[in-house]
Formats: structure tokens, sequence, C-alpha cells
């Protein structure tokens, strides 16, 4: 598996070249067409398409031909793009933390409300998108759209900080078979083919994606079992941490989908496995060479829809979604000692969890009101975590099971879990008035009630003015609150001294009140601005007692800028900046971890006929440390990345070579802090300079 993606890619040139004789030559506007796609509508803003200048919330829009351009292979190289939100690593497995103005959780990034296709991925165990994500790839994605500020109004839980939807390929657009591989550093390669066509009455789409990696190995200096090293090291005991050595980012992937639609129906399935995940820098912040992560996701859903009479449609859907992750994890190497004793083979500890969601929901819109649409919905999920497993060495208290070997790692599943099975329901309606009250102004509000089985229930109003001030000028002004609901492991976690699950807690909560200016200031140049401020209450964190509670309160305000301009016909120049300040009540502190301050900025210069190239800068600032943690703050960053493509000047075949970090950055995300000192004291290692060439073929 390790070598077959270079051979696929020679397949697919092969295939490319005996296909040249069937090319078309695409005139000087399609090529503009494809070389940034149709940024002017968004969906997820009301649940339906609207333009983004009167969409009532602050959007950005991300086109497969951006994704082109970009030369982006994973979903966090294209959000990195997006003002205001900055991808961050958790320890676990190197998972993305999508921090959206400056909002943050250090392991499971449950602030963000991530949807494909409309539907929530997310996890009710520790309400992120699970812990082995282990990148996204993005050659079956049609567009991305994000939305920053609260979305519970309409999307219910975590909507909180920002709402991604990613939207998959159909068979329109996907239109006819694509072949493609790639290869490139960390003994990478990715092999993928679509298509997309009629078969009868059937609009049928499918996706098969297969990759390998060895992934990044930048270097952890010092770990959590340097720390206990120097600590048994005064008695003697000789030091067992693996650092200085490498993070462990390798891993398997398998990605399939199919989207079949007929009529007013609309089928969808997909997989997204993941194997032999590495550990990164360990689960337990000590390096881990040997322990794996395995995760596999299946989803399905069916949809309908349909117009029943002049101003009323109505759509209905249902959906499923099981998730299954397993990890074989050393959390500390051979011969470590927490201080009740040494363990032979290592701190082992194997969580496994399965989780399945159902989901049910109706949505109509109606336009019989003279200058309204009213769209009525309503809900069910299901959310269960059906089973778990958990074999270990050690107990509770972290004293070895006899030597602490893995002869001695023993089931706890039925006595001493890390978690108990749990499961609940909730049942929600939303409720929402476009009003367009006057020639150029529109009033959108709305509301959402959710009731959950085991914390009780949450209402979350917003409300929208925009107004078309110009036939190139729009303004917003936007308010709306958000929700998270405590995670399964905030409310039942067991069996664990360091994180203390609580019951009674609530779910957190914020408040945002944001403006937004649009101004098309000539033909070739756009410019936004948009400023906001939030007030986040009931924040959930560990107390002295390591018990999760609702403890913590923030306030946070900022701007957002982007531009774009059309220097010539041949280049286009664009760009965004983003500014937040946020302060912890409880200490008037920042609360850190997140940039002040970041930059991204873009050239798209068509060469000639067939070729484009892109330069991509991205500039991060320092990032302040947590309250209580003395290490000054983290340096910030500018990674450049350069792509060279072409489209089709060699029959149907499309090429492209891109470098990223072209300098070899040393760039870093911040590690937590944890008393009495960082477990990674030099923070965690981004990969350094890479590359890669793709080729793909369409017929």
């Amino acid at each position: 598996m390790r070598h077959w993606p270079l051979d696929a890619l020679c397949i697919a040139c092969t295939l490319a070249f005996s296909s040249l004789a069937g090319s078309a030559e695409l005139t000087e506007e399609e090529e503009l067409a494809m070389a940034f796609g149709d940024k002017s509508f968004v969906s997820i803003a009301t649940g339906a398409r609207v333009p983004v200048t009167r969409a009532p919330a602050v959007a950005t829009v991300i086109t497969a031909q951006d994704i082109k351009a970009l030369g982006a292979t994973d979903l966090d190289q294209v959000l990195e793009t997006v003002p205001g939100l900055h991808v961050a690593r958790s320890v676990q497995a190197y998972a993305p933390i999508y921090t959206i103005r400056g909002i943050r959780n250090n392991l499971s990034n449950p602030q963000v409300l991530m949807l494909v296709n409309g539907i929530p991925v997310t996890m009710a165990f520790d309400g992120g998108r699970g812990n082995v994500w282990a990148r996204l790839p993005l050659e079956n994605v049609a567009r991305i759209e994000v939305i920053r500020g609260p979305g519970s109004a309409l999307y219910g839980a975590d909507a909180f900080a920002g709402v991604i939807n990613i939207i998959t390929k159909t068979a329109a657009d996907i239109a006819g078979t694509e072949v493609g591989g790639r290869v490139g550093s960390f003994r990478s390669g990715d092999a993928w083919a679509l298509h997309g066509g009629k078969w009868g009455d059937y609009d049928v789409a499918a996706y098969l994606g297969v990759g390998s990696t060895r992934g990044a190995r930048p270097t952890v200096e010092a770990d959590a079992q340097s720390q206990l090293d120097a600590i048994f090291g005064s008695f003697g005991v000789p030091p067992v941490s693996r650092a200085p050595g490498p993070v462990e980012l390798g891993a398997d992937l398998l990605d399939a989908a199919v989207d079949v639609a007929r009529g007013k129906w609309r089928l969808r399935a997909a997989l997204k496995q993941r194997d032999r995940v590495g550990t990164s820098v360990g689960i337990a912040q000590a390096l881990d060479p040997t322990g794996t992560n395995s995760s596999r996701r299946i989803t399905a859903d069916l949809g309908w829809r349909d117009t029943l009479a002049k101003d009323w449609d109505l759509s209905l859907q249902a959906s499923l979604q099981h998730y299954r992750e397993r990890s074989d994890l050393v959390l500390f190497p051979p011969g470590t000692n927490l201080g009740l004793g040494f363990f032979q083979d290592g701190l082992i500890g194997n969580p496994y969890k399965w989780q399945r969601h159902a989901r049910l929901n109706a949505s109509t819109f109606y336009t019989g009101f003279d200058r309204h649409r009213v769209r009525v919905g309503a809900g069910y999920e299901n959310q269960d975590l059906y089973k778990i497993r958990e074999t270990k060495n050690f107990n509770p208290d972290f004293s070895p099971i006899g030597s602490g070997s893995t002869a001695d790692v023993v089931d706890v599943s039925d006595t001493l879990p890390f978690i108990r099975p749990h499961q609940r329901s909730v049942r929600y309606v939303v409720l929402q008035d476009e009003w367009n009250f006057s020639k150029d102004w529109t009033l959108t509000a709305g509301v959402r009630h959710d009731r959950y089985s085991d914390f009780g229930s949450t209402t979350n109003p917003r409300i929208a003015l925009v107004w078309e001030a110009a036939y190139n000028l729009s303004a917003k002004l936007l308010y709306g609150t958000a929700f998270r609901p405590p995670a399964f492991t905030e409310l039942y976690s067991v069996n664990n001294p360091v994180a203390i699950g609580n019951p009674a807690l609530d779910a957190e909560k914020m408040k945002t009140l944001e403006a937004a200016l649009s101004w098309q200031a000539a033909e070739t140049l756009r410019v936004g601005v948009n400023v906001f401020r939030y007030r986040m209450s009931d924040i959930i964190r560990l107390d002295s007692l390591f018990t999760y509670q609702n403890t913590a309160q923030q306030t946070g305000h900022g701007l957002e800028l982007e531009a774009a301009w059309d220097a010539t016909r041949e280049l286009r120049l664009s760009g965004n900046y983003g500014m937040q300040r946020a302060t912890d009540a409880a200490t008037g502190q920042d609360p850190g971890q997140a940039p002040h301050h970041h930059v991204s900025l873009r050239a798209d210069w068509r060469m000639s006929h067939g070729w484009w190239a892109n330069a991509q800068l991205n500039a991060v600032s320092e990032r302040p440390r947590e309250p209580g943690d003395p290490r000054p703050a983290l340096r910030g960053y500018t990674t450049l990345d350069l792509t060279l493509r072409s489209e089709r000047i060699v029959g149907p075949v499309d090429l492209a070579f891109s470098v990223r970090n072209l300098f070899d950055a040393d760039a870093r995300e911040p590690s937590p802090f944890a008393q009495p000192a960082a477990p990674l004291p030099n923070d965690l290692p981004l990969p350094g300079r890479s590359l890669y060439l793709q080729a793909s073929v369409r017929f």
C-alpha cells in the first residue's frame, strides 16, 4: 500500500495522453469561470440559497475551483484561508482545532459545528468530530460554506463560534469520469476516481479515494515523561523518555461516497475510514511510537423535497451515522513510574468507542404572505454511545497492575471503565421569517427551541437587518445567541482522577452582536469588513478537584477585513485580516492559545492559456499563554505556499505541482499547560517544507 499510489499516477498519465485527440479548447471566459467558481450565493445562512451580500450572516464561500487554485489537498489547508479562522492542533492525534474568532477548546473543538451536506458530523462522546480525524480529502468537495458567528437559531447544538458546511459533488458537478493520483513528501500517495452521469432515470455520482502517508516527523525536544525523568533522576532512576523524538502522523485513508437522485428523492451514503493513525505527541503528551488509532465513520441520508403548492414547498430527511474508534496506546514508555510503581512495558491503555446517531427532520418554506418567506421546521435526534471497551495495565490511581507488563493488561469494560454507555434524545422546533419590508431592506428573525433528555432545554433567537444601500453596497446588523451542550465525557466520565464527569452540568451559552459592510468599489475590486462582540457564559472547565463545572465566562471583540482585486485580466490579488481580543472574567487575562492577528494573502496568475500559478502567504501572530502558564507567548510564524497547475493543455489532463511552507518556517501551535509545568514545553511542531506532484484525467 505504500507504493501503489505511484503506480496509480502513472496509469492516470497513460490514460490521459492516450486521449489527446478528444480534447476541446477552452475560451478565455471559460478559463476565468473555471478559475474561481461562483461565490455569489450561500445556503447555510437561512437554509435556502441567497446572495452572500443579502445573507443574514457573515459568510465565506470556497469553491472547487478555489481548492484547485490553492493546491489544497486537505480541508484544513482551505479553512486556514477563511477570515477569522485559524486551524490549531490538538495533542490527540493532531486533530484540527478550528479556532473561529479566538474561541477554542484544547482537545475536541466542540464550539464549531461541522456539517456534510447540511448534516452534523458531531460525536456525542466529546462534542467534536471524533479523535481520529486524520484529514479530509477534497477531490469530492464541490464547495465549502463557512459562517462566522452563532448559528444555533437554525442548527442548534455546537453552532457556537461558527458553522462549516461541506457540500459534496453531485452527478452534474462531475459530469463524466475522473481518475487521478498524487505523490509527495513524507512517503505520501493518494489516488482517486469520480464518476457522475445518468443511469436510466437516476442521476448517479460515485467517489473512491485511497491514500497512505508516513506523515511529517518534526522533532519533539521534551515531553511529559521528560519531567518524570527529571524527578526520579535525582534518585538514580535512569531516564526512559523517547524525547527528543519525532511526532507520529502516519495514516492510511479510505474514502467512498455515492449520491443517487431521482425526481424528488436523493440518497447519499459515505465511508470515511482511517487505519494505522499515529499518536502524534502521545495521548498523555509522552511520545508513543508504537501506539495506533483507527476509526470508521459510515453515514447515510435519504431526502425528499417537493413543491406542494405555488407558495409552499416541503422537505423531509432521515439520516444515520455510525462511528467506531479504536486506540491501542502506550501512554507512558516502558520503565515509567508515576509515583506508585514501575511499569515494565509502559502504561498501556486501549479505549474503544462505538457511537450511532439517528436524525429525522422536516422543513417547509411558505411565501404566500406578501414580502415574507417563512420557514418552519422540526426534528428529532437520538445520540447513542452504545458500547465501550477498555483494556489497560493500570489502576484508577495510576498504580501498575502486576508488574505493569503487556501480560498484565486486563479488560475493565464491565468493572472500571472510563465511561459507561449512555444515550440521549433531542427534539427541536425552529421558526424563521425573512421580511423584505422595504425595497432595499430585509429583516430576518428566527428562533429555535431544543429539548434534551439529559440536561434540559434551551431557546436561541437571532435577528438580522440587511440594507442594500446601493447597487454596490450592503450593510448588515446581526444579533444571535448560541449554545453548546455538555458532551458525554463531561457529564459521565468515571474512574479517571484527572477528569471527573458532572451530570449536573448546563450548556455553554453565547450572545454575539455583529455589524458588516460589503462594497463593490469597482468592477474589479470588492471590499468587506465586519466587527463583532460576544459574551460567553457557563463555560465548562475542570476545577481544582478535576471535576467538570460551569465555572468560566469570557468576553471578546474583533474585526475581519477582506478584499479581492482583479489587477489585470491575468492577475487576481486577494486577502484577509482578522483581529480578536478576549478576556477571561475570572482572571482578567486573555484566555490564551489563539492568535490576536491573522493574515492570509493570495495571488492567482494566469500565466498563459491553460497555465495557472498561485502563491499563498499565511501569517499567524504570537499566541498568548493560558492564565497560569509562565511560558512566554508562543512566537508567530509565516508560511508561503506555491502551486503551478495546468488545465487541459495536453488533452483532458490536469497537472499540478505544489510546494507547501516553501521557506521551511519553524511553525508551532501551543501545547496545553498543566501544573506544575507544561508537559510539552516546546509546543507542537508543524510540518516543514513539503511538495507533491499530481495528475488527473477526465473522460
